[in-house]
């Protein structure tokens, strides 16, 4: 088994999604009491935040891959960003690395063409429904994305930061998540990707006509076997 080496605290809310989803997905292949061989390094998330608001993506990626590098000097032999928005950084983490980077936007890909869907819907923060890095590497797998509406990006992209990244989960946020589902599945969404692995936390397929592809378990799954297949 492969060791995997995950570069999380973006935020640590959703990287205890990853550590839970690997462990059950090595258990339920090995059986019995087996877990993952695992390493996480886990970044102060207001250190990152602050500088992606201030368009410091340089330090960033500086950062992340000092991380990546920290990882495999102490065994890592396949490394993740668990994050959507900071997989803007993956290339640059993967050429500071002599490992594989498993990118969170091809688990996802992976599974929207796995199932057979032309169009889908994407939430995430402003930085991953906006900019290319993300939408552009999803449209390599074969399928349209689709975003909100202007002031529905700005619900989504306020509720994650003021609210999921600090552990809030209110009812509220739910409903207006749900709402906006709605509205994407009306204008032909097949599905849509919670391209934030902390919305996951917030909302799953009891509240939605539409299946939800969760990016964070998809990614998790993903290094689950890539570390089995070792």
């Amino acid at each position: 088994m492969r060791t995997i080496g995950l570069i999380g605290g973006l935020s640590w809310e959703s990287t205890v999604i990853y550590y839970q989803i690997i462990n059950q997905r090595v258990r339920e292949r090995l059986g019995g009491s087996h877990s993952a061989n695992s390493l996480i390094w886990s970044v102060d998330y207001t250190t990152v935040e602050d500088l992606i608001f201030a368009d410091r993506w340089d330090e960033v990626s500086t950062l992340l891959a000092d991380a990546g590098r920290k990882l495999e000097d102490l065994g890592a032999e396949v490394l993740l960003v668990c994050s959507n928005t900071f997989s803007r950084t993956s290339d640059d983490v993967a050429r500071a690395a002599s490992v594989p980077v498993l990118h969170i936007a091809d688990a996802v890909g992976a599974e929207v063409r796995a199932r057979g869907m032309r169009k889908v819907g994407l939430l995430g923060t402003r930085f991953t429904m906006e900019q290319p890095f993300y939408r552009d590497r999803l449209a390599a797998h074969g399928f349209d994305v689709v975003v909100p509406r202007r002031e529905q990006r700005e619900l989504v992209h306020r509720v994650i930061f003021d609210e999921l990244v600090r552990g809030v989960l209110r009812e509220s946020s739910r409903d207006a998540y749900a709402q906006i589902i709605a509205d994407l599945a009306a204008d032909g969404a097949e599905g849509v990707i919670l391209g934030c692995t902390e919305i996951e936390l917030l909302i799953t397929e009891k509240n939605t006509a539409i299946p939800l592809l969760p990016s964070a378990r998809l990614h998790a799954e993903a290094a689950a076997g890539f570390a089995l297949a070792g």
